[in-house]
């Protein structure tokens, strides 16, 4: 038990062998573009649609209660990222403050986070791709712009295949971006930056041209499925909570910004800048957005469309501004691809550090970036990017998310109770009702994800615990019980 629960001391970036040492490179202006970059994309462009689907128009109190949530993570997230200014975010600060199985569960659980987001919004880039090529007069062959389809569950026997297909456009756009941040972490970053620009110009666009078209009656009835999360008879939970628990999705990526502590040139004071800045401005963009989609075109006419705003705008009579937006976010949307490949590849480095994965993926190459680890992981999600339907992949990604930040609103209580008079450079305010509600609220919304995707979490995680058992346990380089 005691090595169950044993704690990591930190080792800051600075103080890594050379050849795990991260090149510090990034201000806060990076950091605040990275966070945007990771939130404002597959949620606005895509998963509205999915969210119309299970809400109707009070679809918009969802982005109100999944963004509020959030926002109360987020100043959890501050606190502990320039508290614990290492990379690892969520599993770093579970490995000290909580013991290190607790840092597996988590590190685990983040392995759903980031790498399913990543396949996500592949898949959403690829629909926002194709219909561009196809406004181009630019047909790919359906079956290589969609993985397999599927009908039934695996939990009562009736699972089956429907149509083939491999998604090839998201593979292809996974390879790009990894690309990329093997080039060097600066270079993604500036590039992450000009895209964000692009994006919010985008989204500005769509808000222009749509809201004069805003009609009252379009939000009538406003909650036909109610307010709650009702299971409907596909297994998927319906009304404001039930897409809330999907929609959550849109709102993080700002925990993103803490694997950065290690390459951040001021981690203390750039790192809640990064953190905090990213969800306030995200936060407003969204319920713009949100209100000028569902006030302009009826909600089941863009219901669980792959790209709602372009097909919005096509329905208000504004094909041209249509095909714009959908290259836009053709070309806008990787930055979410970038954000969350280049999260999880510091976490798998950490992992690797603490002797879960083996060492020698921990190396960083000559340009200071982890370039084995990301060729690793972009081959990983590439494959379930090419394979998994979005909603799936989405739903359970939400899953390790909810995770990730109960712990570290949970590690925020023990160390304020812990070590009182510790430093902290970001302090979150009335923590004692802002922490409990990021995790009573994580607690909510994750009752309110569909069953299968509840049952999926827990199989992944006993997994996890097995592989742990019989193989982390044995390697792990903490050597003894530390306090922190």
């Amino acid at each position: 038990m005691s090595k169950l629960l044993r704690r990591k001391a930190i080792v800051t970036g600075d103080a890594q062998p050379a050849e795990h040492r991260l090149a510090r490179t990034l201000s806060w202006p990076h950091l605040v573009a990275l966070g945007v970059g990771a939130i404002v994309g597959t949620g606005i462009l895509t998963l509205i649609g999915v969210g119309a689907d299970r809400a109707g128009p009070a679809v918009l109190i969802s982005f109100a209660i999944a963004g509020a949530i959030c926002a109360c993570a987020a100043l959890c997230y501050a606190e502990m990222a320039t508290m614990i200014p290492a990379s690892g975010s969520a599993y770093t600060y579970s490995y000290s403050v909580l013991g290190e199985v607790f840092a597996w569960v988590v590190g685990w659980s983040l392995i759903l986070e980031y790498s399913l987001v990543v396949a996500t919004v592949a898949v959403g880039w690829s629909g926002y791709a194709v219909a561009f090529l196809h406004g181009l007069g630019i047909v790919l062959p359906d079956a290589l712009t969609h993985g397999p389809a599927v009908a039934g569950s695996l939990m009562d026997g009736t699972f089956h295949l429907t149509a083939s297909g491999v998604n090839l456009p998201a593979i292809l756009i996974i390879a790009v971006v990894a690309g990329l941040l093997m080039l060097g972490t600066k270079e993604s970053a500036t590039v992450n930056t000009a895209l964000v620009v692009l994006k919010i110009v985008t989204l500005a666009l769509f808000v222009a041209v749509a809201l004069p078209h805003f009609d009252p009656a379009n939000l009538k009835p406003f909650a036909p499925l109610g307010y709650g999360s009702t299971p409907g008879a596909d297994g998927v939970k319906y009304g404001v909570m039930g897409a809330a628990a999907i929609i959550f999705f849109a709102f993080y990526g700002f925990d993103a910004i803490s694997t950065a502590a290690e390459e951040a040139k001021n981690p203390e004071r750039d790192l809640a800048i990064g953190i905090v800045g990213s969800m306030v401005a995200c936060t407003a963009i969204y319920m713009i957005v949100a209100a000028a989609a569902v006030g302009a075109l009826h909600y089941t006419a863009f219901a669980n469309s792959p790209e709602p705003l372009a097909l919005i705008l096509r329905g208000i009579g504004q094909p041209t501004v249509s095909t714009i937006v959908a290259a836009a976010a053709a070309i806008a949307l990787p930055t979410v691809l970038l954000a969350f490949l280049y999260g999880q590849t510091r976490i798998f480095m950490v992992m690797a550090r603490d002797g879960f994965l083996p060492t020698n993926l921990a190396r960083v190459s000559k340009r200071g970036t982890p370039a084995t680890i990301t060729a690793v992981t972009a081959t990983f999600v590439a494959f379930i990017a090419a394979v998994t339907p979005l909603d799936l992949i989405a739903s359970l990604a939400n899953a390790g998310t909810l995770c990730a930040f109960i712990a570290v609103a949970a590690c925020v209580l023990i160390m304020r109770r812990r070590d009182p008079n510790r430093r902290r450079p970001f302090r979150t305010p009335a923590v004692w009702i802002v922490a409990p509600a990021a995790i009573l609220g994580c607690l909510y919304l994750f009752t309110s994800l569909q069953a299968v995707t509840q049952k999926s979490f827990f199989v992944w995680n006993a997994i996890g615990l097995l592989i742990y058992l019989g193989y982390g346990l044995a390697r792990s380089k903490a050597s003894a019980p530390v306090t922190t």
